[in-house]
């Protein structure tokens, strides 16, 4: 069955048709929605340290953990007014101040964000907070379409305090004239630096779930196969998935990797650059002076450079996020049931904690995978075919990973077996599987409490598979592209 639509909703995101006294009011509007967030965020962080230097505070966070701490640290909170609520009635004469640019919902919901920001601080989701700097604001919303921010149907407009500004919708853009037909639950305007020139965008919330894309071929994109279950083992840089038709090793977004050469070499100009303006930073061995507190000079040239980067940065991610949605319809046609790993990216970003040594002597790094997994995205690209998913009735299945360990898994003679990550290929004597689609085919077939794995349905249909790998390994050898180094081709 279909999704519930009042449960669910999508972002519709359109261009909006600015003349230049309107791109100035609204730069005015951001620059003031920045610093009353930023007076938001300094007021409870205020607050929040007037607190933790109560002797009652020290007093709470020596007790042991549990529902009795939790509540003595709530009513603290209450006494001290740390909580999203008390940061609305701060805002008020801020807006009172603003009203002829900013309207009550608008200056709420910037608080309810700055609380946003500091809770990951308070449950130690987070380090710290930062303050937006000027210009640095991305969008604003509202909390409903009646008032505030609001998206007008009938005159196609975006109406906020007086400021009226056409909606671009293409003629040719079926897409946007289906979904406009849905009900608006509220609207965000967003700022987009492109090419060194603002633009400006609304972003409509919609209620219910996307309208279904076709193809000029008349196929649906993002379409539900028919039923089949489908294993995904997935990566930091590659993916596999395995059905009942195909097996493939990919790799993810294969479309930025020329950007991420332009952006090295321009991140080498600007630390060159850098260098030759400010030599009183710099040890005569390269490395910061620590305590220089002098500022830094930029030239202009370095500046110039950063705009290409940021530029860069954008199409950068424009295309990763473009090319996970194909590869999201492409594998939802396969089957009508999705299963993955769980997989912890926070842990594989962070640094190695031991010190050790290779065959030489030498120091091994300790920087694991922030990088790849920064360039790729491969949790964004879950995210996507799990909203896919769920806009179909169904879900992504997350199997339980340390009582499956499909990497260890041999289902011939039942054995589990730990191996390097440099070891890619799964030796069975008379032949050879790849890994990652060795994965993918195990975690094709869990059993339905997606813990332990069904060893009959992998031997019915391993010889299918084994057809299947074959065809993919000879595609991968016969293509010119470069191959990344973990899939072992």
């Amino acid at each position: 069955m279909p999704k519930d639509n009042s449960k669910s909703n999508y972002v519709l995101t359109l261009p909006l048709s600015t003349e230049i006294y309107q791109e100035d009011i609204l730069d005015k509007r951001f620059n003031i929605c920045r610093q009353i967030y930023n007076a938001c965020l300094g007021e409870i962080l205020k607050r929040y340290n007037h607190m933790r230097e109560s002797k009652a505070y020290q007093k709470i966070s020596k007790l042991p953990k549990g529902k009795d701490r939790n509540k003595q640290f709530n009513d603290l909170n209450k006494l001290y007014n740390i909580n999203e609520y008390s940061l609305h009635e701060f805002v008020k004469p801020t807006y009172k101040h603003f009203k002829d640019n900013i309207d009550s919902l608008t200056c709420q919901k910037l608080a309810s964000r700055a609380y946003s920001a500091f809770e990951k601080l308070m449950f130690h989701a987070a380090k710290k907070v930062n303050f937006i700097k000027y210009d640095k604001l991305k969008s604003i919303e509202g909390k409903w379409n009646k008032s505030g921010i609001k998206y007008d149907i009938k005159s196609n407009q975006l109406i906020w305090n007086g400021l009226k500004i056409p909606v671009i919708i293409k003629d040719n853009d079926v897409y946007a004239h289906m979904a406009i037909q849905d009900k608006v639950k509220y609207c965000r305007i967003k700022r987009e630096m492109i090419k060194e020139k603002c633009h400006y965008y609304i972003q409509l919330i919609m209620e219910g779930i996307p309208p279904t894309k076709v193809t000029k071929q008349g196929e649906i994109k993002g379409k539900i196969g028919i039923e089949s279950p489908v294993g995904i083992d997935i990566g930091t840089q590659t993916i596999a998935f395995s059905s009942q038709y195909q097996v493939k090793l990919l790799e993810l977004a294969p479309e930025i990797n020329k950007i991420d050469r332009e952006v090295k070499l321009l991140q080498r100009k600007m630390d060159r650059s850098r260098r030759a303006t400010n030599p009183n930073k710099f040890n005569k061995n390269g490395t910061i002076v620590k305590g220089n507190k002098d500022k830094w000079i930029y030239s202009k040239h370095y500046v110039k450079i950063k705009n290409v980067r940021k530029e860069l940065f954008r199409k950068q991610s424009a295309l990763r996020k473009e090319s996970h949605n194909i590869l999201a319809n492409e594998i939802l046609n396969l089957g009508d049931k999705f299963y993955v790993e769980t997989m912890s990216y926070k842990g594989l970003q962070k640094r190695a904690k031991k010190t050790t040594k290779n065959k030489d002597g030498k120091f091994n790094k300790k920087k694991r995978f922030g990088k790849s997994l920064a360039n790729k995205a491969p949790s964004m690209f879950l995210t996507i075919l799990d909203n896919k998913l769920k806009w179909n009735g169904t879900q992504l299945y997350k199997i339980d990973t340390y009582s499956i360990k499909a990497s260890q898994y041999n289902h011939i003679d039942n054995t589990y077996v730990k191996k390097d990550l440099s070891e890619r290929w799964n030796d069975f004597g008379e032949f050879k599987i790849q890994r990652d689609l060795y994965s993918s085919f195990l975690i094709m077939n869990v059993n339905k409490n997606l813990n332990t794995l069904n060893r009959d349905l992998c031997f019915s249909k391993f010889d299918n598979f084994k057809i299947l790998h074959d065809k993919e390994i000879s595609r991968l050898l016969a293509s010119d592209d470069k191959k990344i180094s973990s899939m072992g081709i």
